[in-house]
């Protein structure tokens, strides 16, 4: 198995800033989109991943969201185990960009 690339909060704010090619994959639930999200992020929640598995592009760079990195880990495994080399977990998550990059979003 791979080791999952982690990215931090405020090298993917650089990536977007830069309109580096990314696909944000939110991964939480519904009702936590919700409350807050990042711009141009594709929600699939996390146990519907395999089932939307044809909207994920193995040729894009690939940053996986969740609340708090846990279960964004968890995807980043399940996707590099099927064969995706380009991805990233974003480390604490939500939770870390509210904190640190955009103080406008309502943690929860």
């Amino acid at each position: 198995m791979n080791e999952i690339k982690e990215i931090d909060v405020h090298t993917l704010k650089s990536s977007i800033d830069k309109n580096n090619d990314l696909l944000l994959i939110d991964v939480r639930e519904q009702f936590e989109v919700d409350i807050c999200k990042l711009n141009n992020s594709l929600h699939i929640p996390m146990n519907q991943v395999p089932n939307q598995i044809d909207k994920i592009s193995k040729n894009k760079n690939i940053v996986v969201i969740c609340k708090s990195g846990v279960r964004s880990y968890q995807v980043c495994q399940y996707l590099s185990h099927i064969g995706y080399k380009k991805i990233s977990n974003l480390k604490g998550g939500i939770i870390s960009w509210a904190l640190e990059i955009d103080d406008t979003l309502e943690l929860y």
